[in-house]
């Protein structure tokens, strides 16, 4: 059983009434149990039960269902109003023992926890292979970061009124040494959980960095920033450093944050980025409409730059609502001074859907695929030479010859 935001406790109201509040969980645990039954403190804030009765595995799914109830209701620790939470990993004793029990019953905890704080999970062989790969990737990571196995690549944003290139979004790839090019999907969660966000951030931002200060000027790089990045009190230090040791001027980089990264912490995120946008640097909404308070945040704070998800944009020219909701969001973004960037542009006709809804800007494969760096400056070439800045029709050679580069990109990578 492991109490969930519990460091926050720790972090904002102290460790006394972290300790107190551990008094009062093992209170409410040991009225949950039945006599006859074990409960322990195992270390940190995390306890153990063991249950000698009852029919299994219902019993064991009741009683989890009973301590996460009890242990979420609001607790009074020295005046203060606390509210954590509690996850539950199960293992069955089937003959095993006590230590094999112990770690099945952890590594349920770890996969309760991965699927959503305040639930519990029951201990499956297939998890003890999922945790294995799990370590095995951990280690993996460790090593990818001192040999540099990362590499950038980087996917043009376009201006839909003139078809020239605005800037480009920077993404990280593992080439790893056995198993290829590695999803950040797969990888930027452990990095997150075990902390190696850190250092690969910094080395994505001093990456995007240098190799955006040999761009044309005015062309802007974008980066990605974790929840743990901007919960570090350093961050702004760290960007501050990146563009110091690149040249780049400030107002070319653009921190995309998601609505996930905000709620973590909105008070830190304030002041985070109001620092970052005091330094010159641009803000952008990454994922905008998919979270719950998109429009309450372009309140509160300072963007530049509203990026509306794929999702919508797919379904363009197939769904009303989709086509409203862009309406709506480039309307709100036109009169706020915002620039709005349209993700997951692949055809034609979303492209002419967006243009007609007065859509700043489009990011996808129909302008061009993630590249390397080097073939950059042919993608600059192929924009530039067929850019009709405003005259004419702006795109149908813009188009082709993008996607003609990342065709040939493509063909040589293969």
């Amino acid at each position: 059983i492991d109490i969930d935001r519990f460091k926050v406790v720790n972090d904002t109201l102290g460790h006394a009434v972290g300790d107190a509040l551990l008094v009062a969980v093992g209170e409410r645990l040991r009225r949950c149990v039945e006599e006859g039954d074990v409960l322990a403190r195992l270390g940190a804030d995390e306890f153990g039960i063991v249950q000698r009765s009852g029919a299994q595995p219902t019993a064991a799914s009741m009683l989890a269902s009973q301590i996460i109830d009890a242990l979420g209701a609001p607790y009074d620790i020295g005046g203060h109003s606390v509210v954590v939470g509690a996850s539950v990993g199960i293992a069955l004793a089937d003959g095993e023992g006590a230590d094999s029990v112990l770690k099945n019953a952890d590594i349920a905890l770890h996969r309760a926890k991965e699927d959503g704080q305040g639930r519990f999970c029951f201990f499956e062989p297939a998890m003890n292979a999922r945790m294995h790969q799990r370590q095995r990737l951990e280690r993996d990571l460790r090593k990818a970061l001192t040999e540099q196995q990362f590499v950038l690549f980087f996917q043009p944003v376009i201006r839909l009124a003139t078809g020239a290139i605005a800037g480009f979004e920077a993404l990280v790839r593992w080439r790893h040494p056995e198993r290829g090019l590695v999803s950040p999907a797969e990888f930027i969660p452990v990095a997150e959980e075990t902390g190696l966000i850190g250092p690969l951030g910094r080395w994505v931002l001093d990456q995007a960095c240098a190799e955006a200060s040999q761009w044309p000027h005015g062309t802007k790089v974008a980066v990605n920033v974790s929840p743990k990045q901007l919960a570090d009190r350093q961050f702004p230090e760290i960007v501050e450093a990146s563009l110091r040791r690149s040249g780049l001027c400030p107002s070319r980089l653009e921190l995309e944050i998601t609505e996930s990264t905000l709620m973590a912490d909105v008070e830190g995120a304030t002041n985070a980025l109001l620092r970052l946008k005091m330094m010159g640097c641009s803000l952008a909404m990454d994922d905008f409409g998919t979270g719950y308070s998109s429009l309450g945040y372009l309140r509160t704070f300072p963007f530049d730059k509203v990026k509306i998800d794929r999702s919508f944009v797919q379904d363009l020219s197939v769904a009303r609502e989709s086509g409203a909701i862009i309406r709506a969001v480039t309307g709100l973004c036109s009169s706020l001074g915002i620039v709005s960037t349209a993700e997951g542009v692949e055809t034609e006709a979303q492209l002419a859907l967006l243009r007609a809804e007065g859509c700043t800007e489009g990011q996808g494969y129909l302008f061009g695929r993630p590249t390397p760096a080097d073939d950059i400056p042919a993608l600059f070439a192929a924009f530039s030479a067929t850019s009709p800045r405003g005259q004419g029709e702006p795109f149908g050679p813009v188009v082709s010859v993008g996607s003609e580069v990342a065709r040939r990109v493509a063909r040589e990578r293969a």
